[in-house]
Formats: C-alpha cells, structure tokens, sequence
C-alpha cells in the first residue's frame, strides 16, 4: 500500500515536516509512515575516541567507564527518538490523518528512507538537520543525496508549515521538468490549486512555444499564469514566490550531472536553499 514517508530528527522542521505530510496525505488520501533513524557511529571515530586518544597505558576502570558512557549515549538517542516520533504521531492525528506507523531505525539516514521508499508516493524531509537547522545559507548534507539517488519525489519542508495554496512551477523543459508538469496537471496533490509557470533565462519563440504548450496541459478552467524572464534562475524564481502567498515551489531535480554541477553550480540546490517556502522535486 502506497503511503507518504516522513522522516523527522530533533531540528526545529521536525514540526513543518509533519505539517506537510499530513496535508499531503490528505489530499491523496494516504496513510503517513513517520520515520525517525538514529545514525550509526563511525567505528573509526569510536575507536579513536575510546582508545587512540588516551595512550597505551590507559586504565581498564577508566576503558570500561568509556564504553558505559557511549552505551548511556545511545540509550539515550534511542529515547529521543521515541518521544519524537510519539510528538509527531500526535500533530499528525491533530491535523486529521487517522492512518499513521511510526518507524524507529537504526543506520544511515540516506540508505534507510531508500530502503523504505518502495511504497512511498512521496517522501518529505526538512530542510536542515539538528546539527545545521540555523545555518540559513545552506541546506541539510543529505537532501543532495536523497534527491539524486531516489525514485519519488521529494518535498523539503521549510521552517513554518503553511498550508500551500497556490504552485510555483519552475519549467525548463528538461526531461524532470516534463515528468514534474504531468504529476502537477493530474495529480489531486495540486487539485483546485492555482499554479504560475515560471520559465528563467529564456527568450526567443521556441521558448515561447515550450511555455504554451506547457499551459495547454491543464485542463480548461484551471487557473494558470504564465511568465518568462531572461534574468538567472536563482533571482527570477525566488523573488517570483516571494511575491505569491503560501506558495509550494515545484520543479525537476538536478538536471545535470555531479562533475557539472561542480563546475557551474546546481539551480536546484540554490532554489532549496534561497526559497522561503516549502520545495518538491521531481527526478
């Protein structure tokens, strides 16, 4: 059974990231599965800090006393998590989802939302991470991850939930941008919402003509407006959902490959980063 897979830590998007899966199982009419995981420690590190720092002539008593310290720390994330995910069952069930699993992991954060993702429709993760949620010029180290290795789409949440109600489509005409604008024309995640097809750094009639016919994909009376700018990607599309109220960013996800992206920075990593609003990616 398909359901919306959420995964929370103990940042302050923990509550956003709730705030969007429910209000996207909602509208799909989904059960939510809330996914909390408690990282592995690196055994390199562990090693270090237990033995290699200390010296050779470290006392048994005092070795012992390490390793009951790191059990203590790992009992004690365990229990964090377990709060956490009950706190996130509540708002869920608050907010009107009646069909909610939580699951309590252990291991990567990366590889665990992958292995659980076969029968996710979508999966929604914060911004930033516990260890980062104040670092406003970046974005978490594992959304890049997440995105690129996996088959759903993906919604990053922004700090504050507020329920979307127009879409922001970010439409390039590549192959994900194709795949995002058919999910946003007939999926009931975007039912009744008005939608603004934004096409940066573009001109020229053939642009033109991309932008028509991505407009002639919604059904008559479907509220749609359509805008091309030739200014960088990363200034016209931001300041476009800036502009609109409650809106929810979509587009296809790093269309490029990593050595590119490298060479010539990612759009999609600059919009998730810059964009004070929640973003779906489409791969």
């Amino acid at each position: 059974m398909e359901n919306i897979l959420a995964a929370i830590d103990a940042s302050a998007y923990a509550a956003s990231v709730c705030g969007y899966a429910g209000w996207a199982a909602k509208r799909l009419s989904l059960p939510v599965e809330l996914l909390h995981v408690v990282q592995r420690q690196d055994p390199v590190t562990a090693r270090r800090d237990l033995s290699g720092a200390i010296g050779l002539g470290v006392k048994s008593d005092l070795m012992e006393e390490l390793v009951r310290l790191s059990e203590e720390s790992s009992r004690t994330e365990i229990e964090k998590g377990r709060i956490l995910l009950k706190a996130g069952e509540q708002l869920l069930r608050e907010a009107g989802v009646a069909d909610v699993t939580i699951l309590h992991r252990h291991g990567g954060i990366v590889e665990t939302i992958l292995e659980r993702e076969d029968h996710a429709r979508l999966v929604v993760m914060g911004k930033r991470g516990v260890g980062h949620e104040f670092a406003s010029d970046h974005i978490g180290s594992m959304i890049e991850r997440v995105v690129r290795a996996s088959a759903r789409p993906v919604l990053v949440a922004s700090r504050e939930f507020a329920e979307p109600r127009h879409v922001v489509f970010a439409y390039d005409a590549s192959p994900a941008a194709e795949r995002a604008l058919e999910r946003l024309a007939n999926s009931p995640l975007f039912d009744g919402l008005p939608v603004t097809i934004v096409m940066a750094e573009a001109d020229g009639e053939a642009k033109r003509a991309q932008l028509a016919k991505a407009e002639a994909v919604f059904a008559s009376g479907h509220p749609v407006t359509v805008i091309m700018e030739r200014g960088k990607a990363e200034h016209v599309i931001p300041h476009v959902v800036a502009s609109t109220g409650q809106p929810l960013l979509l587009m296809g996800a790093y269309g490029h490959s990593p050595i590119r992206r490298m060479i010539v920075g990612s759009t999609t990593t600059e919009m998730v980063r810059t964009v004070k609003a929640p973003v779906l990616m489409v791969r």
